[in-house]
């Protein structure tokens, strides 16, 4: 049995209300209404769904969590539509950065970021980090596989892997002179591109280097790619909203995994 994913009903005094409050005020991108006026209706952005019952199902103050990418970037942008936020943007010692906005009939949501343990905690760009456009070398590749508990590679396997990106791009920490983060891309310049190995060490996650080196290759891309090539990546759930604000969304699609050969 595969539990595919759940969806919130919320009590709602004013169906069409609720659907506008979420959508112009809080960023949900898709809406649906049944009945005239609305008795019954919901919202989606990525992955998120969440519908409302005209006076039922549900009471009023019913608290919620949703996951973002970066919740300190989402705090501006609603707080400058006119958000009624409960609480600022805060680490918590359960390794989450919350921060709790009430919606026009009371429920709290709570907007959460996962974070390290040792993040640094203004969420803010590194003034002395430095998004460049060049390769890693093998021994950059693996030290940030290494730091991020990935399966560190041979030389060969890393050069192979370097040789068969198009673009590339390194986040460079000028105080030390290394290599933070980094992310390649591979594809045949006619219609497929692939993002491989988007890594940020963990010493710099949570103050936007990711997003840096994501927003400057999603505008390579955007420049340089063919009309209508398709573009994809693979990344677990949890990185799907991170993703989905680069316009990237959920597809379905086949793959297998080559099972370890006996030495």
């Amino acid at each position: 049995m595969i539990f595919r994913h759940s969806v919130p009903i919320l009590f709602s005094s004013d169906v069409r209300k609720s659907i506008d409050y979420y959508m112009e005020v809080l960023g949900f991108d898709s809406k649906w209404e049944w009945d005239d006026p609305p008795t019954f209706g919901g919202v989606s952005k990525n992955s998120v769904e969440i519908f409302f019952c005209k006076d039922g199902q549900g009471q009023p103050g019913t608290w919620m969590a949703i996951m973002v990418d970066d919740v300190d970037q989402y705090h501006d942008l609603i707080k400058s539509k006119g958000a009624e936020i409960l609480s600022q943007p805060e680490d918590k010692e359960w390794h989450l950065r919350e921060m709790l906005v009430q919606d026009p009939d009371n429920h709290i949501l709570r907007f959460g970021q996962h974070v390290t343990p040792n993040r640094k905690k203004n969420g803010a760009f590194p003034p002395t980090i430095k998004i460049v456009e060049r390769f890693p070398t093998i021994e950059e590749y693996n030290a940030l596989i290494k730091s991020v508990h990935w399966n560190v590679k041979d030389d060969a396997q890393v050069e192979m892997i370097l040789k068969g990106a198009v673009y590339a791009l390194v986040a460079e920490d000028s105080n030390t002179s290394k290599v933070v983060g980094c992310v390649l891309l591979l594809g045949d310049h006619a219609s497929f591109y692939y993002i491989k190995d988007m890594m940020v060490h963990p010493d710099f996650q949570g103050q936007q280097i990711g997003s840096s080196l994501m927003r400057k290759l999603n505008e390579w891309i955007e420049t340089n790619a063919p009309d209508e090539a398709l573009v994809g990546l693979y990344t677990g759930p949890n990185l799907a909203p991170f993703y989905g604000q680069f316009g990237f969304k959920e597809s379905f699609g086949m793959s297998k995994r080559i099972a370890a050969k006996k030495k």
